[in-house]
Order: structure tokens, then C-alpha cells, then sequence
């Protein structure tokens, strides 16, 4: 398989996974794509890892965490997109006209690599590897998925932007890790928790459920706004 057929099957998956006719839909993934959704969900991630920390280790943490989406947007904003010149498929002449657009948003004219992308699976990653806990990384993958998805949604990104982005992020999310472990391992203490209050790497497992709690919360946010989104806007 050579690359215009990769391309070809890139497109073909774009127009059937892009739009669905639903104004209810249209309005959901609005409101998931936006990043300010998201802001109580990680606030309560924030006061999770202070909870669980000394001060200067939460310090680094935050740096770290900030480091690995920094890296994730630029690779994938500042750095692939200018330089492969991929059009989004909003933005694509030979496209553009088959694509449903979602309040009349097309983004930016380049789409490859997507930074949404790229920066959901970075923080998913990195705080994964950060707490240990199956459940929580299972729900991390999964919320980083949704905003990933909703980008084909609204058509501006082809899948493979989004594929190549989640990609993307997850190695730079490996790569801080391993640069935080070290920090961590040189300058603060590394104990072994076994309780079954408590994470391998010392995280509550209480403060864990505080977590899943707002992030339903926002779930609940996002079906209300995507509803009325979806009656007070003209897509």
C-alpha cells in the first residue's frame, strides 16, 4: 500500500466519520471540542497531585506536565503543520465543499499533525504514568479519544491528523516522563505504597473518585450546552 492510497482511505474515513445531520450531535461536539470545557476537570487533577505531594514536588510536577503539552503543541502546531502543508478538510479545494462544517468553523488552513490531538493524549499519558492506576488510564485514554474524534466530527481534521497527533503526544509524553523519574528519583523520596488506599506511586485512591465525579459532572455539562448550543446557534 503506497501513500496516495493511505490518503485515499484517509478521506474516504473523513467523509463518513465527519457530521451526522443531528443538530443535537453537531451541538455535543462543539461543545467537547472546546478546551474551556475542560478547565474543572483539570483544576481537580491540579489539587489532586498537591494533595498528594510535598510542594516541590508538585512544582515539578506541573512543570513537567506543562513541558509535555508545550512540546506536543509545537511539534505539532509549530513544527509538522507549516512544514507538511496539509490542507484541513475544510479548508481543501478538492473537499471543502463535501464537508459538513459545524457553525460555520473551519479552523486554520494547514491540519497535519492535530494539536487537540497531540496535546489530550500528551496530558493523558503523562499524568497516567504519573498516578498508576488502571482506571484511571482507561478513563484518560478515553477522554482524550472524545475531543480527538470530535475534531473528523466538525471536519477539520482527517483522521490520520488526529492518529499521527495522539501518536505524537504519547512520545513526548514518554520522553518528560523520563525526565521527570529522573529529577524525582535524584532529588525527592521514591516509597512504595501497597495499600489499597493508595496508588503504587502514592496517589489516594479517594481523591482518584473525586475525580471521576467531576469529569461526570462535565460529561452532564456537555450534553446540556451541546442542547442548547444546538438551538440557539444557525449551523
Amino acid at each position: 500500500m503506497d501513500i496516495q492510497q493511505l490518503i485515499e482511505i484517509d478521506r474516504d474515513l473523513l467523509l463518513k466519520w465527519n457530521g451526522s445531520g443531528s443538530l443535537f450531535w453537531d451541538g455535543f461536539m462543539w461543545i467537547v471540542s472546546d478546551t474551556k470545557t475542560w478547565i474543572f476537570a483539570a483544576a481537580m487533577l491540579l489539587y489532586i497531585i498537591f494533595k498528594n505531594t510535598k510542594w516541590t514536588h508538585g512544582m515539578l510536577i506541573i512543570v513537567m506536565l506543562a513541558l509535555t503539552v508545550t512540546l506536543a503543541d509545537q511539534f505539532a502546531s509549530g513544527l509538522c503543520k507549516p512544514f507538511f502543508e496539509r490542507f484541513r478538510p475544510t479548508q481543501d479545494p478538492e473537499l471543502m465543499y463535501l464537508v459538513d462544517v459545524v457553525n460555520g468553523y473551519r479552523g486554520g488552513r494547514y491540519g497535519f499533525m492535530s494539536s487537540h490531538a497531540a496535546n489530550t493524549f500528551a496530558f493523558a499519558l503523562f499524568i497516567s504514568l504519573l498516578i498508576r492506576n488502571g482506571w484511571l488510564t482507561c478513563i484518560l485514554f478515553l477522554w482524550a479519544a472524545i475531543p480527538s474524534f470530535s475534531r473528523i466530527y466538525l471536519g477539520v481534521h482527517y483522521p490520520g491528523d488526529v492518529l499521527c497527533g495522539a501518536v505524537s503526544g504519547c512520545v513526548m509524553a514518554v520522553l518528560v516522563y523520563w525526565l521527570y523519574h529522573a529529577i524525582k528519583k535524584k532529588y525527592f523520596e521514591c516509597p512504595q505504597y501497597i495499600s489499597g488506599q493508595y496508588t503504587s506511586s502514592g496517589f489516594a485512591i479517594a481523591d482518584i473518585h473525586l475525580f471521576y465525579s467531576v469529569l461526570l459532572l462535565t460529561c452532564l455539562y456537555i450534553v446540556v450546552a451541546g442542547m442548547m448550543v444546538s438551538k440557539y446557534l444557525h449551523f
